[in-house]
Parts: C-alpha cells; sequence; structure tokens
C-alpha cells in the first residue's frame, strides 16, 4: 500500500467512526421524551413554541440565530457567539436546513440533530470531519 492508499484510509476510517457515532447518538438522543423524528433521519426538539402562522418555505430567505456543534460539543459555528443573526437563502444551505428549519414558525426556537448524509456528507467542511452529524439549536426571528 503506498502513502496515497493510506492517507485515503486513514481518511475513510474517521469517515466511518464519526457516522457510527452519529448514528448511536441520534438513536440515543430520539429516546428523549418530546423528540420528533422526521422521515429523513433528522431530529429535533422544540426548546421555545414559534407563532404557528408564519413558517418559511426553501424559496425564501429566513433571519436566524443559531449554534452549531459536534456530538462531542465542539462548537464549529455560532452567529450566537458573534453577537448578531444571520440572514440566509434556506435554498442555498445544507440539506438538513432545507428540511428542519420549514418546521419551525417565526419565534420558535429548536434543537436540531442532522446527519451526516443531509449535513457535509463525505466532505470536511472548516473544522467539521466528513461523516459528522451536527446539533444546531436555531431560533427562527424573521423571514424574508
Amino acid at each position: 500500500m503506498n502513502l496515497q492508499d493510506k492517507i485515503q484510509k486513514i481518511k475513510m476510517d474517521k469517515q466511518n467512526s464519526n457516522e457510527e457515532a452519529g448514528v448511536a447518538f441520534i438513536a440515543e438522543y430520539s429516546k428523549k421524551e418530546g423528540v420528533v423524528i422526521m422521515p429523513e433521519g433528522i431530529v429535533y426538539a422544540v426548546i421555545t413554541a414559534g407563532d404557528g402562522v408564519n413558517f418559511p418555505t426553501v424559496k425564501q430567505a429566513v433571519n436566524c440565530h443559531y449554534h452549531g456543534t459536534l456530538i462531542n460539543g465542539t462548537v464549529f459555528d455560532s452567529s450566537v457567539q458573534r453577537g448578531a443573526p444571520i440572514t440566509f437563502p434556506l435554498g442555498a444551505v445544507i440539506a438538513g436546513w432545507q428540511i428542519a428549519i420549514p418546521k419551525m414558525s417565526i419565534g420558535a426556537k429548536h434543537q436540531i440533530v442532522i446527519p451526516a448524509n443531509l449535513a457535509y456528507g463525505n466532505r470536511n467542511a472548516g473544522s467539521i470531519s466528513a461523516g459528522s452529524t451536527l446539533i444546531f439549536e436555531v431560533e427562527l426571528l424573521g423571514i424574508n
């Protein structure tokens, strides 16, 4: 096995390990009272209910505060820590957000657990390793 093959094997082993840990995390999280299990594999808990009227679609932009961590608690991104919410087109973010955020109405705050295949899948993204399950606390502030 040449060096490139060894490096590729190490990367695949890490990705597989991340995926297995994510599956186990989601299985355990799903047992919590009040957790909603979506058919796509996303699970979420409502922290604060929204207005129950205004729900975004993937064709709209949303204004959110969010805090993203890996399952080990490592923060990889947080508008909360930056002190400024962000507005972005919902159709331009990871699939997990495109599926979960439309379940929120304005004012809602959810903790959303997104499996790797609906996040960054088999690629690294900044400090997020391939195969990582992501946890977000998202507060939907507005719809544009």
